[in-house]
């Protein structure tokens, strides 16, 4: 707690001496911790000025918690994906289509709503198998039922049968894929010489 408060008036001192001011009504602090006896309750106090103490809010599309879970995040990447398939229900529903195109569309425009910034994420087994069935659930859509040979029924397709289908990496291959590549990105950033990592050169 000390530490938070003293980044924050170092902060207002910095702010003050380019002549801008810190909005107090604007401005919350959170401490992000998995310690459920971490103290949260109490507003933050700097110069008579009270700084608001939330459980949770979003940064850049991202909801961030106090707890430092990530399964709140992955939560409201879920329901925006299926804000966004719902939108464009129509397309998946269409015979005019064919599945390629419509695996398309799930890549280009539904994925990255779903792994928007999923280059920081932390993944559990529990998250895993989330992402896992929400995928599936969509590719079962777009591939539809498939008639069993022995009953003459339709059914389901089972996941071993859309791993088969889906021949893209599978959404948890896309998050390795993506934290790997903006690893390199992060380590690459100190071999540039006079680089300050926001985005200018001192």
């Amino acid at each position: 707690m000390r530490c938070i408060k003293e980044n924050a008036e170092a902060l207002i001192v910095a702010s003050k001496e380019i002549g801008l001011e810190v909005n107090a009504d604007k401005t919350k602090s959170m401490v992000m911790s998995r310690d459920q006896n971490a103290e949260r309750s109490h507003n933050m106090k700097i110069d008579n000025r009270s700084f608001e103490r939330v459980e949770e809010f979003k940064y850049f599309g991202t909801t961030l918690t106090n707890k430092n879970s990530i399964q709140e995040v992955i939560k409201s990447r879920l329901k925006s994906g299926n804000a966004c398939y719902h939108s464009i229900q129509s397309l998946f529903s269409s015979s005019l289509l064919t599945k390629n195109l419509k695996i398309k569309i799930y890549r280009i425009i539904i994925l990255p709503v779903v792994l928007y910034g999923c280059e920081t994420w932390s993944l559990t087994l529990r998250e895993k198998c989330r992402l896992r069935a929400y995928e599936n659930r969509g590719l079962r859509r777009i591939f539809g039922p498939r008639k069993d040979e022995v009953t003459g029924e339709w059914r389901m397709r089972h996941n071993e049968e859309l791993n088969d289908l889906y021949s893209s990496l599978n959404i948890v291959r896309v998050i390795k894929s993506r934290r790997m590549r903006w690893a390199g990105h992060v380590a690459r950033w100190g071999d540039r010489k006079g680089y300050t990592g926001f985005g200018g050169e001192t």
